[in-house]
């Protein structure tokens, strides 16, 4: 359903039955992972103009893993990364 380099791709769907036996398909709730754990491959320190997107095209070769940018950050919002001067953490992918 989601392709391999999303971020919820391997997240189970599940079912619920509504009434008059109508079943209805979610996706589960995906917990961030801790970026305390994740292997570091790259510190970037944020200047005027970065977006995540690019920063991932550079670091991780796929615009599409920004995503990997938030989780190795701990940021569950994206532009709260953008902050100029700030240091990201650029983790590795973790397979699965």
């Amino acid at each position: 359903m989601f392709p391999p380099n999303s971020r919820y791709a391997g997240i189970e769907i599940a079912t619920f039955e509504i009434a008059r036996g109508r079943t209805v398909a979610y996706l589960r709730r995906r917990f961030v992972p801790s970026g305390a754990g994740m292997s570091i491959v790259a510190e970037h320190t944020v200047t005027e103009g970065d977006r995540l997107d690019n920063l991932a095209a550079r670091y991780l070769g796929d615009p599409e893993q920004f995503w990997r940018v938030c989780d190795a950050n701990d940021a569950m919002r994206p532009d709260d990364l953008l902050e100029v001067g700030r240091r990201l953490r650029i983790a590795m992918p973790q397979a699965g």
